[in-house]
């Protein structure tokens, strides 16, 4: 493969538009760059669980998985009529959600972000991802947004939820619930 970058900056961004794939140059706060930039920070909220060294094995291998799907999420987002993932992606998040989620208790409080530094990160991915997915859905009220993308970042966050959940709970570890306030 050559080389797709040769200087990184270009100045061509000075005047608040950055360029697509397609060479139209839109506003920096276009709804497309809101969507694709927030997928892009998915990713970078998931390489910090990734680099906490206690992950299981079993989670970093979705977790990188998960990371080359989000640049075809990317891709198809800034590049309308290109298909990045399709309805297998989506099934094989949902098969390690139920796998992972199967030896969870279910829930009776809410969950919040917390636990060791692993888990607090996974929540904070979890976050991101939900932002991203409003993001691609006010997208799609202005144009065509693969459907697959919708659900990918849905049953993302979903996941990251799960996995939170596990890495919180790992070696004797807990979650930490919501606790009600009492009436005054």
């Amino acid at each position: 493969m050559g080389h797709r970058l040769s200087k990184i900056y270009t100045r061509t961004g000075d005047d608040g538009t950055t360029g697509l794939p397609g060479g139209e140059r839109v506003a920096k706060h276009d709804l497309r760059i809101e969507a694709f930039g927030t997928v892009d920070e998915t990713s970078a909220a998931i390489a910090l669980v990734l680099a906490e060294p206690a992950v299981p094995d079993r989670i970093r291998v979705v977790l990188l998985e998960v990371q080359n799907d989000l640049f075809e999420v990317g891709a198809e987002l800034s590049m309308p009529g290109y298909d990045g993932v399709d309805a297998a992606s989506v099934t094989r998040l949902e098969e390690s959600l139920d796998a992972l989620n199967a030896d969870l208790p279910p829930l009776k409080e809410f969950v919040l972000p917390g636990g060791d530094r692993a888990a607090a990160a996974c929540h904070l991915a979890r976050t991101v991802c939900r932002r991203a997915e409003r993001r691609a859905f006010a997208l799609s009220d202005r144009e065509a947004v693969g459907a697959e993308v919708l659900r990918y970042l849905n049953r993302l966050s979903d996941l990251l939820f799960v996995m939170a959940r596990v890495l919180a709970r790992r070696d004797g570890g807990s979650e930490l619930l919501w606790q009600r306030k009492s009436p005054s």
